[in-house]
């Protein structure tokens, strides 16, 4: 669809709701030009954020589709995850202290989803919530996301038999790029409070998790090319 027929789209809906432009701006805190700009077709320069904030009010849902000139986009994706997965796997897989899951679904309450790489050590009760993300393009999502996890892993972990549970220790492992490295410095109070630990702290807690471990580490994809170089992660 282009911009012309985006802005058809906005215009049509807000003429079907009986609004003016100003009351499209009042609900989504723009102003009334950045409405104007959008229904004439002119969205070049507005973020995604933007057009999604002036959608909600409208009752549109906006579904962004991105093109590689390469092509399956979601292939190169997926795999860079996996092989940041196959990468914590191997370091879980070697202490024999750890039994893990990868890509473990839960649906607990009404609230589903799946967990990256999901750990039990059963002679310290401690459970580890590993997040892994090859790009931090959502701040809040990711920390709601992470608490979300951390507060339904003991029950995940019953439906598996792990348990009772005395720790439960959380880790937010990132793709080792200098976009991530950008966004890590410029929300460096917020993600400081909610990480305190870094890449070396999780080394003696993986093989001493006594304690609490909130923990941010960044991880070269090119590890998981190495078998001899996996179990090595860099701190923040």
């Amino acid at each position: 669809m282009d911009d012309s027929r985006v802005g058809a789209a906005f215009r049509a809906l807000r003429l079907r709701k009986g609004w003016t432009q100003a009351d499209v701006a009042a609900h989504a805190a723009v102003s009334r030009a950045t409405v104007s700009r959008i229904e004439r077709g002119h969205i070049g320069g507005l973020s995604p954020r933007t057009l999604e904030h002036v959608a909600g009010p409208l009752d549109l849902r906006l579904d962004w589709e991105l093109r590689w000139r390469g092509g399956q986009l979601d292939r190169l994706l997926d795999e860079r995850h996996a092989a940041m997965q196959e990468t914590v796997a191997a370091r879980l897989a070697a202490n024999t202290a750890w039994v893990f899951a990868t890509e473990a679904s839960f649906s607990v309450y009404g609230e589903r989803g799946s967990i990256d790489v999901f750990a039990w050590n059963e002679k310290r009760r401690a459970l580890l919530v590993v997040e892994l993300k090859t790009e931090l393009d959502d701040l809040q999502g990711v920390l709601s996301t992470l608490d979300r996890k951390q507060r339904l892993a003991s029950v995940v972990a019953r439906e598996r038999t792990w348990g009772p549970v005395d720790v439960v220790g959380r880790w937010l492992i990132l793709e080792e790029k200098g976009s991530n490295r950008r966004r890590v410095q410029a929300h460096a109070a917020v993600l400081r409070n909610a990480f305190p630990d870094d890449g070396h702290r999780a080394t003696s807690w993986l093989a001493d998790p006594g304690e609490p471990f909130s923990g941010l580490s960044f991880l070269p994809i090119a590890l998981a090319r190495n078998a001899n170089q996996a179990r090595r992660l860099r701190k923040v």
